[in-house]
């Protein structure tokens, strides 16, 4: 299961910027002014060919004015407690101050490995002010900026000490298959749980986020065998109001880690909303299967024959470019159509699996990209000359070999991938395509 990483510190020492830069995006907002962040940031961050996630948190201040201060006290401790490795931002320009003393004191109550980070050190003649801050008593300070990304690569060396072997945190058959069901509070995920185990195995309540932990369930029935990951409903940032909330979104992004294939479900009575293409996103970044149930499915009145694929194709659309993937309206409560989720989520981990002969994917691309070669660039004329399927690989991986890698562009590389789908069963999985020199 992924690490999880939290940027802590008081205001304005450069935490949004420092995520910004792990994570190679601009998501978080950075300002001049302290306390721009108020609520958490979500990011992955590879290095080294390890993954892991990445919590921005709000600037912890302490006995201030500001109304959001106990919000985000609230965070930051949750932050602390749930992630594997703290990051102790502190502000190299400004040198030690009593916000820093608190946290740091706040750091070591907690037994978890803190790395202690001066930050804004934006040259080398910083280094001598970073001595000061071994009077915090956390380690030996690294001398960073997040800034110009001076001193972070080792930052990055550092980190990956501290990760814990990769593994899954639960007394699990690995060989088994393990689904997901994930999706915002209260579209019916442990009722679903509950409606295939045929028991009250999960607690379920129409409180949304009533599962507070991820729940592994094994289903060994009528021929199948897998695991069921019952996970908290992942709610809107703004609507995180209490520590075990948030618990159950750290622990659904661990789920969703460790996960093979994803359920997401959506509430047909609210559609598709943006938290769900916030969760989508989730899962694309991970790379996992995805299978989407469109539960309360009952409460719908006056369907029209061609509702389902109004339905489906308004989906696509919000979740394009990827669009193959099964689509399953259900009810759990008068058990329609959930024995199908199981038989779709298991096509989804074979097709995730799947491996085609060398021979038979040259046979039929090579004539299709003769047909319709990548477009020239600049005068040169791309040949692809082979194919191949890489084994082992997490997902399927594909490997083109041209003369001029270099030229061919993204549209070529999704129509490879639309060829490959629409020959082959890939329905539900990511699939990778590369070019390589040849």
């Amino acid at each position: 299961m992924g690490n999880i990483v939290a940027i802590v510190g008081r205001p304005n020492v450069g935490k949004s910027t420092l995520f910004n830069r792990f994570t190679q995006s601009r998501r978080a907002i950075v300002d001049d002014e302290a306390g721009t962040t108020r609520d958490r940031q979500y990011g992955k961050c590879e290095w080294n060919g390890r993954e892991f996630s990445i919590i921005d948190t709000g600037g912890w201040v302490i006995n201030s004015t500001d109304i959001f201060e106990g919000e985000i006290k609230h965070q930051v401790s949750v932050a602390i407690e749930e992630s594997d490795v703290v990051l102790f931002l502190v502000d190299v320009q400004s040198g030690i101050t009593d916000y820093d003393l608190q946290v740091a004191q706040i750091l070591r109550r907690s037994e978890k490995p803190v790395i202690l980070v001066s930050n804004k050190a934006d040259t080398y003649g910083w280094q001598s002010d970073v001595a000061e801050f071994y009077r915090l008593g956390m380690g030996e300070p690294f001398m960073i900026s997040s800034l110009n990304g001076l001193g972070t690569g080792d930052l990055l060396d550092e980190l990956l000490t501290h990760f814990k072997p990769d593994s899954d945190g639960e007394e699990i058959d690995k060989e088994l298959p393990r689904f997901a069901v994930i999706g915002r509070p209260n579209v019916g995920k442990s009722s679903l749980i509950n409606t295939l185990m045929e028991e009250e195995r999960n607690i379920v309540t129409d409180i949304a986020g009533t599962t507070r932990d991820a729940i592994y369930t094994r289903f060994n029935k009528f021929g199948h065998d897998f695991y069921l990951i019952d996970t908290a409903g992942i709610r809107k940032k703004a609507k995180v109001n209490e520590d075990l909330e948030y618990y159950s979104v750290l622990r659904s992004i661990r789920a969703i880690e460790s996960a093979d294939v994803c359920i997401l479900m959506l509430d047909a009575t609210r559609g598709i909303e943006s938290q769900d293409l916030n969760i989508f996103s989730l899962i694309q970044k991970n790379k996992k299967g995805l299978v989407i149930v469109v539960n309360k499915w009952d409460l719908i009145e006056n369907k029209e024959n061609n509702s389902t694929k109004k339905i489906e194709t308004s989906i696509r659309e919000r979740l394009a470019p990827f669009v193959d993937f099964p689509i399953i309206f259900t009810s759990v409560t008068t058990k329609q159509r959930v024995l199908k989720v199981l038989d779709e989520a298991e096509t989804v981990f074979a097709n995730k699996n799947r491996k085609v002969p060398t021979s038979q994917l040259n046979e039929y691309l090579l004539p299709a990209i003769e047909n319709y070669p990548p477009p020239a660039l600049k005068g040169k004329y791309v040949k692809i000359k082979y194919v191949t399927q890489l084994p082992g690989t997490y997902v399927p991986t594909f490997v083109f070999f041209a003369n001029l890698p270099q030229y061919v562009k993204e549209p070529y590389r999704r129509f490879l991938e639309n060829k490959i789908r629409s020959k082959y069963e890939f329905t539900g999985t990511p699939i990778q395509v590369f070019i390589r020199q040849k």
